[in-house]
């Protein structure tokens, strides 16, 4: 944790699924419970097709790196699933109607599982000074929900969600946003996020410490090429005190990410 305690942050830009709460109960149950509704109403079962073209591992309950969950605003899942249905033989307009009266977005409360007690963790790092924030590419209403269901509101100064109308992650819009209404140079950010997607992004938009989390969707493998350090789960922000009795950071070129893990 060396390289986190001698990076002196103003602001932490997270992620939302697979960073703060698991991604695969989230959206893997969401996948499955959408399938469930478009078999009803169709008399057609969708659950195979659906997931399959949405990336989600039914037997492993894993929702896969590369597929479309794991980095696709909630408006291109939508046309997705229009597609899916209208490869089992409905015509587009059928297939969108009944998509419309199916869908529904991820429900909080029942499928969100926290990787720790996330009031305790933002309330240690809000206390310190460090303004906070949420870039995802799920819509603001979920993750407000989210928000409100675990009572994390007070802390977050701002969010930039799939549905702002801000081009998504990888490009580096998001995370320029919030740096801009926190009134934050780049350079003393903290990006953290669970997919290449997010380090991609956190790279363009100048981030100054660009941190992998291993609870999500990729592996070590994956993000190494991407981070400056990976960590297993936001929990060990909880230990996190940033070096501010010298004030300087360390130099990015001197961290190796693959001693990092």
């Amino acid at each position: 944790m060396d390289i986190l305690r001698n990076f002196k942050a103003k602001a932490i830009i997270f992620d939302k699924d697979g960073t703060l709460i698991d991604f695969d109960a989230m959206w893997g149950g969401w996948a499955l419970i959408l399938a469930k509704h478009l078999t009803a109403l169709s008399g057609v079962e969708m659950r195979d097709a659906l997931c399959e073209a949405m990336g989600y591992d039914i037997e492993k309950h894993k929702v896969l790196a590369d597929g479309k969950l794991a980095a696709t605003p909630m408006h291109l899942l939508y046309d997705l699933t229009v597609e899916v249905v209208a490869a089992k033989g409905f015509a587009k307009d059928v297939a969108e109607k009944l998509v419309e009266e199916a869908w529904v977005i991820p429900e909080p409360v029942e499928l969100a599982k926290p990787f720790t007690d996330m009031g305790e963790l933002l309330h240690h790092l809000h206390r310190q000074g460090i303004q906070l924030a949420i870039a995802t590419t799920d819509d603001r209403a979920p993750t407000q929900a989210m928000l409100d269901a675990f009572d994390i509101g007070e802390y977050i100064e701002t969010m930039v969600c799939s549905d702002d109308g801000i081009p998504a992650k990888p490009a580096p819009d998001m995370a320029l946003t919030i740096c801009k209404r926190l009134e934050v140079d780049p350079a003393q950010v903290m990006m953290i996020g669970d997919t290449v997607a997010d380090l991609k992004m956190a790279r363009a938009a100048g981030i100054g410490l660009v941190v992998g989390v291993l609870s999500g969707v990729s592996n070590a493998r994956d993000l190494i090429p991407h981070a400056d350090v990976l960590i297993e789960s936001v929990e060990e922000l909880l230990t996190y005190l940033p070096a501010h009795a010298n004030g300087n950071t360390q130099p990015l070129s001197n961290l190796n990410p693959d001693l990092a893990v």
